[in-house]
Formats: C-alpha cells, structure tokens, sequence
C-alpha cells in the first residue's frame, strides 16, 4: 500500500477508534488537517473501500475500517510506554502476586481501558470484570447484538477452557474472526507462567479497541508476573 493510502487509512481508523461513529472524507481533511484535496482523499476511500479495507454501513454516508484493516494497522503498532502514574499504581497493585492482587489490577485494567477484563488464575479458576463497559460501547447498542454479547459472557468460563492450551505464551493481539470470543470484538490477551501455575489474563473490547494504549498496558502488567 503506498503511503498517501496508508495515512488515510490510518487516520480513518484512529478517529472511528475515538468516536466509533463512521468517518467521512470532510472529517479526515478538516480535523487532521491532511495536505490532500478532499476529492483524492474521497478517491482514495473509494479505492481502500474496494480493495476491503473500508466499508459504509447502510445508514451512513462514512467508512468504518473492516477486520483487514485493524490487521494492518496492528502490524504497523510501534512500542508506546504507559504513564508514570499508572506505572506506579500497577506496580504497587501487582506487589503481593497472588489471586487477591490480581483481581484489583484487573479491575484497574478494566478502568484504564474503559473494556472488559479476564482472569483466569488457573484454568478452572476465572475472575471477570468491567462488562458493562463491553455494553456501553456505541457498536453493541443494538438488542440483537446486546444478546450476543450477553452469551459471550455466559459461555466464558468455557471459551477459556477450550482454548486455554491453544494460547501462546506471551502477548498476543486476536480480532475478529481470529477471536474465540466473538467475530465483533478484538481481545489482548497473556499466557504466562508464575510459580509453576499457568495463567491467562487479557482485554475484551469491539474491535475498534485502542490496540496501541492497551497494548501497551497488558505489555507492562506482564512483566511484573515474573
């Protein structure tokens, strides 16, 4: 992809991540204020949404990026560092390393990603937390997609249990249909190792999550396990 394409693209999808509302070819020329005409931008769009990086949901006249895309962008992500204060604050949560610290970082996790977070400290032991930020979210405001969210929620304990030997140790970023959860959300999820247990703790949002601060979240939380 050439690079006028990428920056469209990629601008696209950081706005649809901020608002989750469809952006159009005005607001990426206005609010980012792009050395592109409107018209090429509009061309481009136009050739993104062909080539299926793009897509009009039927009631806008905006794009929202598809699951191609946030592919794309997530190989593009570059190391980004949290906050001194959240540094701190996860340091002192994640001090005593047991199930009790877990559970109060998770919900810190949960706060700081404005999405839900899971925990499973052995395979059979799962804590969970911050659903209703998962149903807050504008993409899952329909009923329909409410109930399918609700049994995502119901059946965790066993889409955990099913994958769990399937996960890869280490950090890894799954969307859409590459997401056991569901084919509407995006989830960071980390397998890791603690004192001869093995555990998985990860994010569950739409898939227009904030892949850069929440990787980068998940990124540090894992290196105070060892």
């Amino acid at each position: 992809m050439d690079k006028r394409k990428l920056l469209i693209l990629s601008t696209l999808i950081k706005e649809h991540i901020k608002t989750g509302a469809p952006v159009g070819s005005g607001v990426l020329v206005d609010k980012y204020k792009l050395d592109i005409s409107p018209a090429t931008v509009r061309n481009e769009m136009a050739a993104l949404e062909e080539e299926g990086f793009i897509m009009q949901p039927h009631t806008s006249a905006g794009r929202v990026p598809t699951e191609k895309a946030y592919n794309l962008y997530i190989e593009s992500l570059g190391e980004k560092k949290i906050g001194k204060a959240e540094s701190q604050a996860f340091e002192k949560l994640l001090k005593g390393k047991d199930e009790l610290s877990f559970k109060q970082a998770a919900k810190a996790i949960s706060k700081f990603s404005s999405n839900a977070v899971f925990w499973a400290f052995h395979r059979h032991n799962l804590f969970y937390t911050g659903i209703s930020n998962l149903l807050s979210q504008p993409e899952f405001a329909q009923n329909d997609l409410i109930y399918g969210i609700s049994e995502i929620i119901d059946q965790m304990d066993e889409i955990i249990d099913k994958n769990f030997d399937q996960f890869q140790y280490g950090t890894q970023i799954l969307l859409g249909s590459a997401n056991p959860f569901s084919n509407l959300c995006g989830s960071i999820i980390v397998k890791y190792k603690q004192e001869g247990k093995t555990g998985i703790f990860g994010i569950l949002g739409p898939m227009r999550m904030d892949y850069e601060k929440n990787l980068s979240l998940i990124k540090f939380i894992s290196t105070k396990l060892n």
